[in-house]
């Protein structure tokens, strides 16, 4: 164990230092990947030094997601301090599903689960479990739903025709989730959205109407907290009067952007949270934790329970059915991702973590700000999001980034709403400055005016 750690340590610091300098990594296209780097597997054994030099090669081809030049997907950098959490984890190595064998490590997650749910504002009946991502997350709250509406469900399967809503702008995993549970993907209605991207209130009620109508059973409207493009958010005090009135389970997916909740300055935006009978957040997006840190938290534990308890007696010997977590978790086998969210949130505090957020949205404001000043992009962006969307110099927003990518210079991404497509800035590195984001549009003008 010394020696790896040794290895590691060495690696560590090496990439620390190059990633200053090279904060990308050299692109190396899919056709060429085994030719460029050598992944083959032997049935002897290598030397150290040999392991050492086969995974420098493929730690610095590995793309980097935590420098200053990553702006691709809804996460990024590196909070040091969570960082910490996780390597410990790994060396601890507890599966989460009983107090046998994860011991105080189950506190650890109890604590976090008590603490968001007291900041929605839920009491003592609510509570919560860790999965391994927003997907899986909010599986957990339609199968919750879905036994909610009908609790024989889980032991005869679905004799329904159950129907769910959730925006068109909103996270893909909607659809696969309703297939997983045996709703069917025909059976989501995907409700529009208006000209800022959160789902039409009025087109969600109307559209519950027809399907009561025609025979069909509405159990599950999905609101989304930050949606993955334009980052908007729905109106959870509008969608709750619905969800109130005809007796539907409220869900939020806040993966991206439900980390708002920390923020007094921003949690405006999931306004209502109270009301919702489940919430998801991922700590490894806007709160910087590695991946993955994905929570999920009911308002009345029972549905937990209902949905995913089953009784093991070769697994659940000891202590009481609070601190076994196998019996509210999807999974058995689970690993320790509680910890890394737990240390950051220990070493910071809570006004830590609001600034964490806050500052995002500051920098946010920065690359909004030097977008709309300048003649040579077009804004698509929303005010109060950390997604920048904009156009440079009518260039293809596909070409654009893929150029910038396949040529080292920077790794960010591109959407579409409605009838546009732009290029996608997301600011959800907080490690960042407000020099990160004006290099980011500086290095994009040059390597563009090379391009001409």
């Amino acid at each position: 164990m010394k020696q790896s750690l040794e290895i590691f340590n060495t690696l560590v610091n090496e990439l620390l230092a190059d990633e200053v300098q090279n904060p990308l990594a050299k692109y190396i296209p899919s056709t060429d990947l085994y030719e460029q780097v050598d992944l083959t597997l032997q049935k002897e054994g290598i030397s150290s030094q040999e392991l050492e030099k086969a995974l420098k090669d493929l730690v610095f081809a590995t793309p980097r997601t935590a420098t200053k030049a990553f702006f691709n997907q809804l996460f990024g950098g590196r909070q040091d301090k969570a960082v910490l959490g996780d390597l410990l984890a790994v060396i601890l190595n507890n599966s989460m599903y009983t107090y046998k064998v994860a011991g105080p490590q189950i506190g650890v997650e109890k604590v976090i689960l008590r603490e968001i749910c007291d900041m929605i504002g839920w009491d003592e009946n609510s509570d919560g479990t860790l999965a391994p991502g927003g997907s899986m997350t909010n599986l957990m709250g339609l199968i919750m739903a879905r036994d909610a509406f009908n609790e024989q469900t889980k032991f005869d399967g679905v004799q329904q025709k159950m129907t769910v809503y959730t925006s068109a702008d909103s996270h893909y995993s909607t659809q696969k989730n309703a297939a997983f549970a045996g709703i069917g993907r025909n059976n989501v209605r995907q409700v529009q959205t208006d000209h800022e991207g959160s789902m039409d209130i009025t087109a969600l009620e109307e559209a519950i109407k027809k399907d009561i109508a025609d025979g069909f059973h509405p159990i599950f409207i999905n609101c989304t907290a930050a949606t993955t493009v334009l980052g908007a958010y729905d109106n959870l005090v509008k969608a709750s009067t619905i969800a109130k009135k005809y007796n539907i389970w409220l869900h939020v997916d806040g993966a991206y952007g439900g980390s708002v909740l920390f923020s007094e300055k921003y949690r405006h935006l999931i306004e209502g949270v109270e009301n919702v009978n489940s919430f998801t957040l991922n700590a490894h997006k806007m709160l910087g934790t590695p991946l993955s840190c994905s929570l999920i938290v009911v308002k009345n534990k029972q549905h937990l329970y209902d949905s995913f308890s089953n009784d093991a007696s070769y697994l659940y010997q000891t202590d009481h059915d609070d601190f076994n977590l196998g019996k509210t978790s999807l999974q058995c086998g689970r690993r320790n991702d509680a910890l890394k969210f737990w240390v950051l949130w220990k070493s910071i505090g809570t006004n830590g973590l609001a600034e964490l957020v806050e500052k995002q949205f500051e920098l946010a404001d920065i690359a909004r700000d030097y977008v709309r000043k300048n003649p040579d992009y077009t804004d698509y962006s929303l005010d109060d999001t950390v997604a920048i969307c904009f156009n440079y110099k009518n260039i293809p927003a596909e070409d654009l980034c893929t150029k910038l990518y396949e040529n080292s210079e920077l790794l960010v991404g591109y959407g579409s709403f409605k009838e546009d497509t732009f290029v996608r800035l997301v600011t959800v590195n907080a490690t960042n400055e407000a020099e990160d984001i004006l290099n980011f549009f500086s290095t994009l003008e040059a390597f563009m005016s090379k391009q001409t």
